[in-house]
């Protein structure tokens, strides 16, 4: 067997380069449509001791004598390249993702919220960590943690819990085996996530003699499991007894490419269907059996039809607990749940008996085939059709402008919505806005929608945008990517908006400022707490208290604009006004129109708040309390407490 000696950092790097992800869809004529891309098309990397001199210099090296190998960009956050990773990998319905390296430490450290929300998410991201030396030479070394009981344990280790797959390259030899099997949970679509690879610095830098065949293009073929004919049988058999379904799409319908199977089966059936957050786009919001989202922020429309379902079909939904509204959205007594999904570990929640285990597309082909004889009760598609009809009017009136100085946001919404095109893409995270879009965002295209909320990570949204438009870009797609994001979440982590501008990357941005933590503030209320710790303001300290009093100083002169502006990115600062919402919709479609990334400010009355959609989420409140309104809202919450049922069917 032919060998060249490298260092294991070089021999990584040339590995990745090397992976193709494969996606095949056989007809029903029997022609084959195969996708193929580059499973790790670029790596980021923030360059430290520990990477510097392994794969750094690797990266360097493939730059200088076969520049396209692997190409290197630059990133000014290490949690923020996974997030780029995540971002990439959604458009690509996780078929590729970015490596994202870090140095020892801290560097390692600052990744650990992304893994996270990579692996909520069930998105790929390979995390090529550094780690204090194998051999110990030098113990201890800068940013090494020192355990008395366990000197081995570093922070690499925390990646563990949060990794769908987690090793160690503590010898030169053996980088095959985990690099392998590091790929096959990367483009597992039942089980991938973040992808940690633990690299000592002293490793990173070793030779060793590796093999061609390490080196050369690999093919990752994508399960698509058909569903076994028992459970097939069982499942259509408890569909065909359903007077009142339901769907429950989820993110695993996109991820499966499964959108138009899903609308030739609902439009067969006549099944509604009601979406999740990453379920946003498996059907354009006016298809007459769209009736948006399902749960804690769902729509009145999906939540009515949801509480009276007899028989609710999950397609690639995990049933988080917004999903479920915290388990009182499914509220009939005899309720049964099929569930299809391609990790049995989400097919069997709610201990249905009805798991489907097996790809979205393939299962809900072979539902349709089951269930061509059957059609949901006229009853039941007219109540959907009128639900559906009365949230649509009043989502128009949610959405239009009301020509307030301080517009609410449902207004600022409709103004972002209006100047978008039907393909662009809405990207957000955290605070209110996950919750206002998923009731009144009206999604046109299958990717037009990206909220990640299986972390609902503040500070995602600028990185995960940047993310989504390499991946569009990529693709060949050059439609707009449009991150809304408040103040609060702005805050916590805007430094990619550099790298937008480093390379000359279109985003557009919308800052919602209304000083403070809106939604925080907003759900501090309902349960009693009175907006405390929410507000942006200085410190009053006038009562002569040893703390200071941050609830009724002035207003931060904090300017958001200002400091996007110093990244070098063209700003749009909106001032308070009637015209402030159609002065929104003109930036937007300036923002559009112009090349690089633009960030537009907007300030808006944070006690506007959009419609109710009549779901519930389960925050407990203080059972003892010496403030009424906690008292008040404990009260309230055992009367909601009533409604949640174990849903074990």
């Amino acid at each position: 067997m032919s060998t060249r000696r490298m260092t294991v950092g070089q021999a990584l790097i040339e590995f990745l380069a090397h992976q193709w992800t494969v996606d095949e869809t056989v007809h029903a004529d029997g022609t084959v449509t195969e996708v193929r891309e580059r499973t790790v098309p670029a790596t980021f990397g923030i360059f430290g001791h520990g990477n510097v001199a392994g794969v750094g210099q690797a990266l360097l090296q493939y730059a200088a004598t076969d520049a396209g190998l692997m190409p290197y960009h630059q990133a000014r956050n290490e949690q923020a390249m996974v997030h780029q990773a995540v971002g990439y990998a959604r458009m690509h319905r996780r078929r590729g993702t970015y490596a994202c390296t870090a140095s020892v430490g801290p560097g390692a450290a600052n990744m650990l919220t992304g893994a996270a929300l990579a692996t909520a998410n069930r998105l790929p991201a390979l995390l090529l960590v550094s780690d204090t030396f194998a051999t110990r030479v030098a113990d201890p070394v800068l940013q090494q943690l020192e355990h008395p009981h366990d000197i081995g344990l570093q922070v690499s280790d925390a990646f563990r819990p949060l990794s769908r797959f987690f090793d160690r390259v503590q010898r030169p030899e053996q980088l095959f085996s985990v690099a392998l099997a590091a790929m096959r949970v990367l483009t597992d679509p039942a089980e991938t996530g973040a992808v940690t690879i633990a690299l000592p610095e002293d490793v990173q830098a070793e030779a060793v003699d590796v093999p061609e065949e390490f080196l050369a293009d690999r093919e990752w073929h994508l399960r698509r499991p058909l569903p076994e004919r028992g459970p097939l049988a069982r499942a259509a058999a408890a569909i065909r007894g359903a007077r009142r379904p339901l769907i429950v799409a989820g993110g695993g319908v996109l991820y499966a490419g499964a959108e138009d199977e899903l609308r030739r089966f609902a439009e067969a059936t006549s099944i509604p269907v009601g979406t999740t957050q990453a379920g946003g786009g498996v059907l354009p919001w006016d298809h007459p059996l769209n009736l948006g989202g399902v749960g804690a922020t769902g729509t009145a429309a999906a939540n009515a039809v949801a509480a009276q379902a007899d028989v609710v079909i999950g397609v690639g939904t995990r049933y988080s607990d917004f999903t479920t509204a915290s388990r009182t959205a499914f509220q009939d007594a005899g309720v049964r749940f099929v569930n299809l999904n391609v990790a049995s570990f989400d097919a069997y929640k709610h201990g249905s008996q009805l798991p489907l285990v097996a790809d979205a597309r393939e299962g809900l082909a072979a539902l349709r085939t089951e269930l061509a004889d059957y059609r949901v009760p006229d009853e039941a598609v007219a109540v959907a059709a009128a639900v559906k009809a009365d949230w649509d009017a009043v989502v128009d009136a949610a959405l239009a402008p009301t020509g307030a100085d301080l517009p609410g946001q449902p207004e600022v919404i409709g103004a972002v919505h209006a100047a978008m095109d039907p393909a662009d893409v809405i990207i957000q995270a955290a605070g209110s806005l996950p919750g206002d879009l998923q009731k009144l965002w009206r999604v046109r295209d299958p990717l037009g929608y990206h909220v990640e909320y299986a972390f609902s990570c503040m500070g995602y949204e600028i990185a995960g945008g940047l993310g989504a438009k390499r991946g569009l870009l990529a693709l060949g797609d050059d439609r707009d990517v449009v991150v809304m994001v408040g103040d609060g979440s702005y805050l916590m982590l805007n430094s990619e908006l550099v790298t937008a501008v480093a390379e000359g990357i279109k985003l557009i941005v919308v800052i919602v400022e209304n000083q403070g933590y809106a939604s925080i503030g907003h759900l501090s209320e309902t349960v009693g707490s009175q907006r405390f710790g929410t507000r942006y303001r200085t410190a009053d300290e006038s009562g002569g208290v040893p703390a200071p009093d941050l609830e009724r100083g002035d207003f931060l002169p904090v300017d958001l604009a200002a400091n996007a502006r110093s990244y070098g990115a063209r700003v749009i600062d909106i001032a308070p006004g009637a015209g402030s919402v159609a002065a929104l919709t003109e930036a937007v479609r300036a923002a559009k129109a112009a090349s690089g990334p633009t960030v537009i400010q907007i300030h808006n009355d944070p006690y506007l708040y959009a419609p109710e959609g009549d779901g519930w989420w389960d925050v407990p409140v203080a059972a003892v309390s010496a403030i009424d309104s906690t008292a008040t809202a404990r009260a309230e919450y055992l009367e909601q407490q009533k409604a949640q049922r174990p849903l074990l069917g």
